[in-house]
């Protein structure tokens, strides 16, 4: 686990500077691992689909609406999540990813925690997220932080649709 003195999430961009160059990084590599994942490998970001070659080009303007959340280790830049405008009091939970490099010390948890935090603020009664079915070790994680499947509202295959309350205090590990 990470000594979470070490680590902290900050809202990008916000007042500590951050370079764009992070951001992008994160979302290229979760971008191009989803891709060689879905049997769609590309050699780099040039080869992927345009609207997540927007999302890298400039996270700024493709979240303007969002609020996008930085996990930082020391000024490096170790993971990200997407948190959408809340819509009909839901908000999602889009792009989390930790770089490979970092996992397992807490930081996709982390990124949760302030996720659902930043949810409750605004006054979102839901938050749901989507993930692929072949990465087990995040579905497991949204289950032990509440997070339960429901009927799917995207219709791609292999696509599993979660959702739990934003408030509720705590989320149990």
């Amino acid at each position: 686990m990470t000594d979470h003195r070490e680590l902290s999430v900050v809202r990008w961009p916000g007042p500590t500077p951050l370079a764009v160059d992070g951001v992008a990084a994160l979302l290229a590599a979760y971008h191009l691992r989803t891709e060689a994942e879905k049997g769609q490998p590309v050699a780099d970001a040039a080869g992927l689909p345009d609207r997540y070659r927007a999302e890298i080009a400039d996270p700024g303007t493709a979240f303007a609406d969002d609020v996008v959340l930085v996990a930082l280790l020391g000024d490096a830049a170790v993971g990200c999540v997407v948190v959408t405008s809340p819509a009909h009091g839901q908000a999602e939970i889009k792009r989390l990813w930790t770089d490979p490099e970092f996992r397992g010390r807490g930081i996709a948890s982390a990124l949760l925690d302030a996720s659902l935090a930043h949810a409750a603020e605004i006054g979102v009664d839901t938050v749901r997220l989507s993930v692929w079915e072949w990465r087990t070790g995040a579905i497991a994680l949204y289950e032990r932080l509440g997070f339960t499947v429901t009927r799917s509202w995207d219709e791609r295959d292999q696509l599993v649709c979660m959702q739990r309350a934003a408030g509720g205090g705590p989320v149990r590990r």
